[in-house]
């Protein structure tokens, strides 16, 4: 299976951002996924098992729990499947950049100048 078929899934995208956040036990990850996908704990142990075997995911026991993580291998996969088409949003990323630090400045250059951020009226219009 290709690392994006694996991401193609919006159940398994969601179980990897919950353990974006560090090691989790299956029966959080199987809580919150069934609460806010409406599937079964068989189903979520597939998914799970989908995100172990193509490298997304590792487990480890811990007395009678399984502690799931994000395994890094799958995500550089995905990411030198990417890497190529980078250009395409890098150039609209680095321009939104620019754009947002031009907006900071000018309400920075205001709120110095004593106008709270407020432009002040033009001449004759008070």
């Amino acid at each position: 299976m290709h690392a994006l078929d694996v991401l193609g899934d919006p159940v398994r995208r969601r179980i990897l951002e919950v353990l974006a956040d560090g090691e989790t036990s299956a029966g959080e990850l199987g809580a919150v996924i069934q609460d806010e996908f409406g599937i079964s704990q068989p189903a979520v142990s597939q998914h799970l098992r989908v995100l172990r075997e193509q490298a997304f995911a590792t487990v480890r026991a811990e007395g009678a729990r399984r502690l799931y993580a994000v395994d890094p291998q799958g995500v550089r996969e995905a990411e030198a499947w990417l890497t190529p088409f980078e250009r395409f949003w890098r150039g609209p990323l680095a321009a939104l950049d620019t754009e947002l630090a031009r907006g900071r400045n000018t309400r920075r250059r205001l709120e110095h100048s004593g106008h709270g951020g407020q432009e002040s009226p033009a001449h004759g219009e008070e």
